[in-house]
């Protein structure tokens, strides 16, 4: 009798919780940032392409320390990663105390950048450490489920955005701020400023109380280390990851989808009161309606999955995803509100898959495998300010139309792993 394949090793399933408590926190972090650029925007009185400069600082630094991430995770150990990550992300957090205090929107800008290189790091340690932790086989699986509760965080930061952030915005408009006192000014912004400022000091907190848990708990190196490795060796590994067509393509779809999840989730609340008006607030609960979408569709898709083709899931998710955005392009009335909302189906998914698929079979190189695509989140970074742009020059709706080529360019990769490299 054939015995089954775990899906998480036995020894190992005590690092698999912690870790997946490290993907719902994450998650917070991340969408609490999206109703950010609404927020800057109206508190700073400020264009949508500057505004969009919070999702560059954030995404900007998840490429600039996911290489410094796979050097400790090679050097040391996939623990010391998700610590070193977990305590610059808590310090980050914590910064914007006194960035509230300064009231000035590059503080708030340095704050998040610390916030993502923490992050950056964590991310680039937790995804391949889950990965590891049981059969190879079944390794895409393993790390859709602890993406899973990545939504649970995204949910829980939305949540969080919606009843403590953006009810407390002073409903004066741009002119209206213009209109107002110095000093009555100054005391809005104060006032919108330490709202913005109290959660991320509160999640500070709780992520202080994961590092402690990780620190305190003794887990295993899933890290193979030679301190001798030479730096020959380590130009070897590059070579051979650029060489590599199937990991290379990965990276690009990688960098084109989180492009598209950021586009689409950052100007949710600014489509929803072009198309029907309303508050920030109220606008807010679709937002929320898309992240709970996110959630359910992203479990069910892990069952799914384990039946068929994960490249064939994200090729029709993707494209279904690319005509989902065309028709919100098109018809910005409460239909394609609800398009938008479905969009987030559609992204379920594809990170964690795109993720898996490419480092499958990297050996050894696994570890500067994963940075490559935790870097490829810098299309996060970059893609919103064209959708800023087309936001400034034209409408919230037709900036959908970016998003919908980001889709397509994930659908070519879901293609590619089905025609030529699975044959």
């Amino acid at each position: 009798m054939t015995e089954l394949k775990p899906f998480v090793y036995r020894d190992k399933r005590h690092i698999f919780l912690l870790l997946i408590i490290c993907f719902a926190a994450w998650g917070v972090a991340a969408n609490m940032t999206d109703p950010l650029v609404k927020v800057f925007s109206k508190v700073f009185v400020m264009s949508q392409v500057e505004a969009a400069l919070v999702q560059f600082a954030y995404y900007g630094a998840y490429f600039c320390l996911a290489l410094p991430a796979a050097f400790i995770n090679r050097r040391y150990s996939y623990k010391t990663g998700v610590l070193t990550g977990l305590g610059l992300a808590t310090l980050g957090a914590f910064a914007f105390y006194p960035a509230s205090q300064v009231m000035d929107y590059h503080f708030f800008l340095m704050a998040l950048f610390m916030l993502a290189a923490g992050l950056s790091i964590l991310e680039t340690s937790a995804n391949p450490f889950v990965m590891s932790l049981g059969p190879e086989d079944n390794a895409t699986q393993r790390l859709n489920l602890a993406q899973a509760f990545n939504p649970v965080g995204t949910n829980i930061g939305v949540f969080l955005a919606a009843t403590l952030i953006l009810p407390n915005l002073n409903v004066a408009d741009a002119t209206a701020r213009a209109m107002m006192p110095l000093e009555t000014l100054q005391q809005v912004q104060a006032e919108e400023l330490t709202a913005v400022m109290f959660p991320y000091v509160a999640m500070a907190c709780i992520l202080f109380i994961i590092w402690l848990l990780i620190l305190l708990i003794k887990m295993p190196t899933a890290s193979s280390v030679n301190p001798q490795e030479t730096r020959s060796n380590i130009q070897g590994c590059f070579g051979r990851l650029y060489g590599n067509k199937h990991y290379r393509y990965g990276v690009i779809a990688q960098f084109f989808n989180v492009a598209a999840q950021v586009c689409i989730w950052t100007y949710t609340i600014q489509y929803v009161q072009e198309a029907i008006g309303g508050t920030e607030t109220q606008a807010s609960r679709y937002l929320q309606y898309s992240l709970l979408v996110f959630l359910i569709a992203r479990f069910t898709m892990t069952g799914i999955m384990s039946r068929f083709n994960p490249s064939k899931l994200m090729l029709i998710l993707a494209l279904t995803g690319s005509i989902l955005c065309v028709y919100a392009a098109n018809v910005p009335d409460i239909t394609g509100i609800w398009a938008v909302v479905m969009l987030s189906a559609s992204l379920s998914l594809m990170f964690p898959t795109i993720y898996g698929v490419a480092l499958q079979k990297l050996g050894g190189d696994t570890k500067f495998g994963a940075a490559g695509l935790v870097m490829a989140i810098l299309g996060g970074a970059i893609v919103p300010l064209l959708q800023g742009s087309l936001v400034d020059n034209f409408t919230t709706a037709l900036s959908y139309l970016v998003p919908a080529g980001c889709f397509l360019v994930v659908a070519a990769y879901g293609y590619f792993d089905i025609r030529y490299y699975r044959i």
